[in-house]
């Protein structure tokens, strides 16, 4: 059943992929209006976040904020798809770096880095960014169940020479890189809510303490690995600008948690800016602490 929905969902997806982005963003207008005004994908829990977290918006702005959501949605899912068959010279005039200098800095410091970033803007076309570096880039992702589509994400994202890895491998491939002295870049995004069970740090994320993702802050000071925080901003549709920010470099002399609350405070100034292009569809504030908004 996997193989026969993956044969029969491939090639829209090839096809999307080889549009012109005139008419990508034709049909990405379309499935806007299936999705937010027949589908209604998710939209209870888009709309509760953004009243958690925008509570000093009124309604209407919310509603405008949430419409120009679903809009950036359904765009960035057909960008990863023409990320498929995108040439470089293309994504590299629609992805662009305004301080990579930040970045080639850390590799001069012979260390691996870990970039943690957002699921904001355009988190997909960041791989672009291996077209310039000495580091291995590598990825890391939660693994799809339907293994043919898992490949295809997969062959996507590695287009641009990165190396993706499972949740589940991280640990041991950041341990055998460390041991065998292989520098590499790792990939975080880690603003999304982890379980309960595995949360070691509570902080404020909009106004409201929820636990949070410290897994790039343990393993950078585990590994003696510099943190960087890539801000991405739209800067309009299909085009975006990529800043980074030095987070810490000496990380083993930073108190516990304070790299991981600054990079919330670095998402939160994005939200805040532009609270359309933030991925609103995750539950990000289901645990929050009952004495918070």
């Amino acid at each position: 059943m996997q193989y026969l929905i993956y044969i029969l969902v491939y090639p829209i997806i090839w096809l999307i992929s080889i549009l012109p982005f005139r008419l990508l963003y034709f049909f990405s207008d379309c499935i806007y209006i299936l999705v937010y005004y027949v589908i209604g994908y998710r939209k209870k829990i888009v709309r509760e976040n953004i009243a958690l977290a925008l509570p000093h918006l009124s309604e209407a702005e919310r509603s405008q904020i949430e419409k120009k959501f679903f809009h950036h949605l359904c765009d960035t899912f057909l960008e990863m798809a023409k990320t498929l068959t995108i040439s470089n010279k293309e994504i590299e005039s629609r992805y662009k770096f305004t301080n990579f200098d930040v970045y080639l800095e850390l590799e001069k410091k012979q260390k691996s880095i870990a970039l943690v970033c957002a699921h904001y803007a355009s988190y997909e076309w960041a791989v672009s960014m291996n077209l310039y570096i000495q580091h291995r880039g590598v990825g890391i992702y939660k693994r799809i169940r339907n293994k043919y589509f898992d490949k295809l994400v997969r062959d996507i994202r590695s287009r641009f020479k990165a190396h993706l890895v499972t949740t589940k491998s991280t640990i041991p491939t950041i341990r055998d890189n460390y041991l065998n002295k292989v520098l590499c870049v790792y990939g975080f995004a880690s603003d999304q809510s982890p379980k309960l069970e595995s949360t070691f740090h509570w902080g404020s994320f909009m106004g409201m303490e929820v636990p949070m993702h410290t897994g790039a802050e343990m393993l950078a000071k585990k590994y003696d690995m510099n943190v960087v925080f890539m801000q991405t901003r739209k800067v309009k549709r299909g085009y975006y600008e990529a800043t980074f920010k030095l987070l810490s470099e000496n990380t083993q002399e930073v108190p516990n948690y304070e790299i991981t609350d600054r990079f919330m405070k670095l998402v939160e100034a994005q939200i805040l800016e532009a609270p359309e292009y933030y991925l609103w569809t995750h539950k990000r504030w289901k645990h929050r602490r009952p004495n918070t908004n």
